[in-house]
């Protein structure tokens, strides 16, 4: 039962403990800038790793060494998935405590072949990645981030649009005057994919007669980045919101950004992490590629990357069998730390208020996500929920439960059904968003701060 002379919400932080919760969300809001791809992200917490005496399993491995209860190691997949490991003093087999997260984002992608001109005007063609709706997409300055990989192996990193210094780029929109047919397509189709086209240029490069906006850019491009047209065949450049995320309201109380499904609980959950110097069970941060468009592939959670990882540290230790590394997934306790709605007055129509996430009330724990039926969820066990309410409750977390809308309304999904096949109990849990999947999300500080110290919370439970 709910004690009614606890303090709730904003209201049991005042003075130095609301400056710790703002203070936290500030470098939430230098990480959510500075990590705008997926490899952005994975190489900034692998920096923060390193600083609080994380090492390269890879390494380790290399020299012949042992690790122990203590010891903090990670190991890169591919600069596109992550996994940190803090050892605990509890044999693996008896079963870890993992919170895994998504760094990908929707987003639109570079094609192979991007740059044309068409009437003297320089573009770039796109392929928009996961679930966003097109029309947000236009009439915004955008960034280009990524990586360009030439044939000799040289890795060029791009970023342009972010320094105050830098140009912008960005989609056109149809002029409302001559909008009349355009307004009366569905929102699905008022722009197509096809014609999520770039504008970057339109100076003509001097002497060139065919196609001179074109290698205008593509002479600023080598002049830059020492790269050629043939390279953006093996290059990975994703097109982002340019700019900060900042703080949000009057009041400050909320953040804004790019990208926050699901780098919030990215953040959250590997400062949760760095946070501890010691536990009983290890201790896991997962940090994957591909969930927006069904974690697939080698970098994705329904890769074999985890699983692999696992047996190496188990056999490091000396404790590998093919039989302790079942029983040590089958024994494990996972969050699947990734976001989920937040109720908002302009559209309280899709929402059902008894079980609908609210702003400034804490981490929110949903027993499914899925679609209509549940279809596709993992639902939770009531056993473990219990479990996990006692940890919320003697630590102090504030926390709620939430659904992803009413129940005809549509659906999501998470990576937490993947986990699940290997029969270890599985909860989604995160911060409530506005603006899911927009190029500008919502999340109220309070809810980042709570779900930072319910992660925490989950890692040290004995």
């Amino acid at each position: 039962m709910e004690n009614k002379d606890k303090k709730r919400s904003w209201e049991k932080y005042q003075e130095e403990k609301r400056e710790e919760l703002f203070k936290f969300c500030d470098g939430y809001i230098d990480f959510l800038s500075m990590c705008k791809t997926e490899r952005e992200c994975i190489l900034t917490s692998i920096e923060m790793a390193k600083a609080l005496g994380y090492r390269d399993f890879n390494e380790i491995i290399e020299n012949n060494e042992k690790i122990k209860a203590g010891d903090k190691i990670y190991v890169n997949n591919k600069d596109k998935s992550l996994a940190l490991f803090l050892i605990g003093k509890e044999p693996i087999e008896n079963g870890m405590r993992i919170v895994g997260s998504h760094i990908d984002s929707p987003r639109l992608d570079l094609k192979q072949r991007p740059l044309y001109e068409d009437t003297n005007l320089a573009m770039m063609e796109t392929h928009y990645y996961g679930g966003i709706k097109k029309y947000q997409w236009v009439a915004l300055p955008l960034a280009l981030h990524g990586v360009v990989i030439k044939k000799d192996g040289t890795k060029i990193n791009v970023v342009i649009g972010e320094d105050p210094s830098d140009p912008v780029i960005g989609i056109s929109d149809l002029l409302i005057h001559l909008a009349g047919k355009q307004q009366q397509k569905k929102a699905s189709e008022v722009i197509e994919g096809e014609d999520l086209n770039l504008l970057v240029g339109s100076i003509p490069l001097t002497g060139e007669e065919k196609d001179a906006a074109k290698a205008n850019i593509l002479n600023i491009l080598k002049e830059k980045y020492d790269f050629e047209e043939e390279d953006f065949v093996s290059a990975e450049i994703e097109v982002v919101p340019a700019g900060r995320a900042r703080d949000y309201g009057l009041d400050r109380s909320m953040v804004i950004g790019y990208g926050q499904d699901d780098r919030v609980c990215a953040y959250t959950s590997l400062m949760a992490l760095l946070d501890l110097d010691k536990t009983k069970y290890t201790s896991v941060v997962l940090l994957v590629d591909k969930e927006e468009i069904g974690s697939v592939g080698a970098t994705g959670m329904y890769s074999r990357f985890f699983e692999n990882t696992v047996a190496e540290i188990m056999n490091n230790i000396g404790e590998y069998s093919e039989l302790k590394l079942r029983r040590a997934l089958a024994n494990s306790k996972m969050l699947s730390s990734d976001v989920t709605v937040a109720y908002d007055p302009n559209y309280p129509s899709v929402l059902e208020k008894n079980n609908t996430a609210y702003f400034g009330k804490g981490i929110v724990f949903s027993k499914y996500t899925g679609a209509r039926g549940k279809s596709g969820c993992n639902d939770a066990n009531p056993e473990y929920i219990a479990w996990l309410r006692n940890i919320m409750d003697k630590n102090d977390v504030d926390y709620q439960t939430g659904e992803l809308g009413k129940v005809d309304q549509g659906g999501g999904g998470t990576i937490a059904y993947i986990l699940a096949q290997y029969n270890m109990e599985v909860i989604d849990c995160g911060v409530a968003l506005q603006n899911m999947h927009a190029p500008w999300e919502v999340s109220s500080k309070f809810d980042v701060y709570e779900t930072m110290r319910g992660y925490k919370a989950f890692l040290e439970e004995e």
